[in-house]
């Protein structure tokens, strides 16, 4: 397909384009720096860390962090890596759908002849591939991080990591957009998006506090952590788990856009 029969999509990469490369800028330096602690992790803390309670290990995923695996998973893509990344990642996707609607710049596209349809999947496609594009970056950072840390991860491993947390940060985002282009209303779809991460990143933590793994399994971020793809690569349940997100989410949000009259 010709690019020019992609505006809305190149438009939503150029507008967004510097954005892209700060906010890569600071996920690399942020993946570096604290792998940059991994060698000096001295006997003690880690005997710290071996000495808290195994709920509280296991819920804030430190229970392998005395290995550079362990380290890597819980720091990166336990905790940085989806909370940075989400935090971009669903105020973009709102942005641009309600966000532009309540500020009246969606009636710009709008008034091209664009069907709507094709303005929303353009619009998200643009959100994939921002988000694809920062977890790559990160992935980056964590393979030149490996040889000067002695991490001993594998290419193949970092790259199913990388599509597990893209999978993630991608269907959450996906939730939010849809519900920007279902209501309208940028605090609705934010607060309802944000909600959903935050509880569901918090239950897996106390389900699995608790030693309740039937529960911990109900939440994205154990489909995305447990299969521990950095340790043990592609595992195509838990992908499919994570891609079923988008694919209810994004379609759902598309019914409800193309039948309300919008604020413009």
């Amino acid at each position: 397909m010709r690019a020019d029969r992609l505006p809305s999509l190149r438009r939503v990469l150029r507008d967004h384009r510097r954005a892209f490369w700060i906010w890569g800028a600071a996920l690399v330096a942020i993946t570096v720096f604290y792998m940059s602690f991994w060698p000096t992790m001295g006997e003690a803390m880690q005997e710290a860390i071996r000495g808290m309670p195994q709920g509280i290990m296991a819920a804030m995923g430190y229970d392998r962090m005395d290995t550079a695996g362990g380290y890597l998973n819980a720091v990166v893509y336990a905790l940085l890596g989806p909370i940075l990344l989400l935090v971009h990642g669903l105020s973009l996707a709102v942005r641009l759908t309600a966000g532009q609607e309540e500020d009246g710049t969606l009636e710009l596209d709008l008034a091209s002849p664009v069907p709507r349809a094709r303005l929303y999947w353009e619009r998200l496609a643009g959100v994939w591939l921002l988000l694809l594009g920062l977890v790559v970056l990160v992935s980056l950072g964590v393979l030149v991080s490996n040889p000067l840390f002695d991490l001993g991860v594998t290419l193949p491993n970092v790259a199913a990591a990388g599509l597990g947390l893209w999978l993630l940060v991608a269907g959450f985002a996906t939730l939010a957009f849809a519900l920007g282009a279902a209501s309208g209303r940028r605090g609705i779809a934010l607060g309802a998006a944000a909600g959903v991460a935050v509880v569901t990143y918090v239950f897996r933590g106390v389900a699995n506090a608790a030693g309740v793994e039937i529960y911990a399994d109900l939440s994205p971020f154990s489909w995305f952590l447990e299969p521990d793809p950095l340790a043990n690569g592609f595992h195509l349940p838990s992908t499919l788990q994570l891609l079923a997100i988008s694919l209810v989410a994004a379609p759902l949000g598309l019914w409800r856009f193309l039948r309300r009259d919008l604020l413009v």
